[in-house]
């Protein structure tokens, strides 16, 4: 499944990281490098999945070479790191349709980190800080703010959506 860990891939996931998400965000979830595993593409070789502890943290996109986080990543970046970094926060009274996947529209944001560009990933959370899906950022922050209709990000996940 998962390979040992190398230096020169080490290297490059950390480096992909620090320019998705920050050096801040690549400390936290690569504390602990003893644990990071990686998968690699049985027919390229390229790097696939990363996992913590065998939970998997990120997926590598082959299209563009960034990030996907999973639910278990945005899980440790909030635990770490203050609201609204990496997060878009809505309205408590939709939270259960963001958490079973529903996108988020505009109309839904209280707030939002102001560094996100389009097709950043997200965090999705309520006003309390409780996680509810990750996704994909989809127009810029100004609009988000100022549009009353719309979808803001696209969910590719969201907590409830996870039946095991």
């Amino acid at each position: 499944m998962a390979a040992n860990l190398e230096f020169l891939d080490l290297r490059k996931i950390k480096a992909i990281s620090d320019f998705q998400f920050g050096n801040k965000i690549t400390d936290i979830l690569f504390k602990d490098e003893k644990d990071i595993k990686i998968e690699k593409s049985k027919n390229t070789g390229k790097i696939r999945y990363i996992y913590l502890k065998d939970q998997l943290l990120l997926t590598l996109r082959p299209n563009n070479g960034l990030f996907t986080l999973t639910l278990y990543a945005a899980k440790i970046i909030i635990n770490n790191i203050k609201k609204p970094i990496l997060r878009i926060v809505v309205q408590n009274d939709i939270a259960e349709f963001i958490a079973e996947g529903r996108n988020v529209f505009c109309k839904h944001v209280v707030d939002i980190d102001e560094n996100l560009r389009p097709n950043d990933e997200v965090i999705i959370v309520n006003e309390n800080d409780k996680l509810l899906a990750v996704g994909r950022l989809k127009i810029p922050v100004s609009y988000i703010k100022s549009f009353k209709s719309g979808v803001a990000v696209n969910v590719r996940r969201g907590i409830k959506s996870l039946k095991n």
